[in-house]
């Protein structure tokens, strides 16, 4: 019966083997994949590798609000401006 010390070494060869051939696979595989992408003109998104960048579409909203003085507009999303103040009642556009 073989001995502790003596199966880590055979795991070890083995383990070594394993590399080598998946290696030498892996390199055959490349080299298949190459050669498709080339005869057909393959690209990436082909493939399902990347992604084209989706441009985000903003939408412009309607102003709710304006200014009588200077015309400024503000269309009720983010921030406040300075001049809407505590009743925005009377600047609402109707």
């Amino acid at each position: 019966m073989a001995t502790y010390k003596d199966l880590l070494a055979q795991k070890a060869k083995l383990e070594e083997q394993l590399e080598a051939a998946r290696q030498a696979e892996v390199e055959t595989a490349i080299q298949q994949v190459r050669q498709i992408v080339h005869e057909y003109g393959l690209t990436a998104e082909d493939l399902g590798l990347a992604t084209k960048a989706k441009k985000r579409k903003g939408t412009v909203v309607a102003p709710k609000y304006v200014d009588p003085k200077t015309g400024a507009t503000w269309s009720g999303r983010g921030r406040a401006p300075a001049w809407i103040g505590k009743n925005r009642d009377r600047f609402l556009i109707k």
